[in-house]
């Protein structure tokens, strides 16, 4: 029997397409936990990030099953972007829906923005940086992206990170330190804003 866990992203959508269905199955639990996660901290609600993950799944095999899915190597940014549109989606649907007039309420000193969640306009904000940092990290030169990719988008310790790339703790944390002095000047170069 194949072990599906060894294939790629993209061997496993092949396999999917030409009917295996575990396939898939192998897929979704790969991605699924940190899908989720990026789903829930978008919209903050579990029912609302469900749904939103289910659709993004649903699309996914429409997609694929339609022979419409683009082998660029990148399934996970694919099915993030698929996520993101969802969330966006989704938040404008609900700031329709909630449009209500204030007129005759009393003043809530509650009614505060540092104390409200997010405007549709800050998670595009967020969604934007969000791009610029991923934008400038691909230009990082290899050993300084390895680094900074395992900390901050696979939550990996430095002694994980040491590790796995054959080099003492100081070298990681060196890479790090370098990566992040890089990003400052990239973004500084190019004048990006990195924080909302």
């Amino acid at each position: 029997m194949r072990n599906h866990t060894k294939l790629t992203d993209e061997q496993l959508i092949c396999s999917y397409a030409a009917g295996d269905n575990v396939a898939f199955d192998t897929l979704l639990l790969r991605h699924k936990d940190r899908l989720y996660n990026y789903i829930y901290q978008m919209v903050h609600d579990s029912d609302v990030a469900d749904d939103i993950f289910q659709e993004t799944f649903v699309k996914v095999i429409t997609t694929v099953r339609q022979g419409r899915y683009q082998d660029m190597g990148k399934f996970s940014a694919w099915v993030t972007r698929i996520a993101r549109n969802l969330a966006i989606d989704s938040f404008r649907a609900e700031k329709s829906e909630a449009a209500v007039s204030t007129d005759n309420t009393e003043i809530d000193i509650l009614n505060r923005r540092e104390l409200s969640e997010d405007t549709i306009e800050d998670i595009m904000i967020d969604l934007q940086i969000e791009d610029d940092i991923r934008m400038l990290v691909d230009r990082l030169p290899d050993v300084q992206k390895e680094v900074l990719t395992m900390r901050f988008y696979q939550d990996l310790s430095f002694k994980e990170i040491a590790d796995l790339t054959g080099v003492s703790i100081n070298t990681a944390l060196g890479r790090m330190r370098y990566a992040i002095l890089n990003l400052r000047k990239m973004a500084k170069e190019n004048e990006l804003c990195l924080t909302r």
